[in-house]
């Protein structure tokens, strides 16, 4: 057993996902009119677990101030997190907006308008 490594390589994996399970949990339950429909896409925390960037994409609502409403409820819901999680350090929430589906959308219009150029050529 000498040698052998205490932490399992795919912990950090394993409490993003808690992590991210347990905050939409607990951003549904805050009052803020600024938060409309939002899904966390990803987290991803740090090695020593002090920071996690959380990614969030917005269905209904202002992208800009959904952001600053979930930054600024942050310490709430990192306190949120400490009474669910069993970790010695729960992390600091930096919450991101994620534009990949924004983006996919994009793009699939763009498809779609090739497409039917492409056909009227025919």
């Amino acid at each position: 057993m000498a040698g052998k490594k205490t932490s399992t390589p795919n912990r950090s994996f394993k409490v993003a996902d808690q992590i991210q399970r347990d905050l939409t949990e607990l951003i549904r339950e805050l009052k803020d009119p600024r938060i409309g429909m939002v899904t966390l896409q990803a987290v991803e925390v740090t090695p020593d677990y002090a920071h996690a960037k959380v990614f969030f994409s917005v269905l209904v609502g202002d992208t800009e101030a959904t952001q600053e409403a979930l930054n600024q409820a942050a310490g709430f819901l990192r306190n949120g997190l400490f009474k669910r999680l069993h970790i010695h350090t729960v992390p600091t929430l930096h919450f991101v907006f994620d534009r990949t589906t924004e983006r996919a959308a994009d793009m699939n219009a763009l498809i779609a308008k090739a497409v039917s150029s492409r056909a009227k050529e025919d």
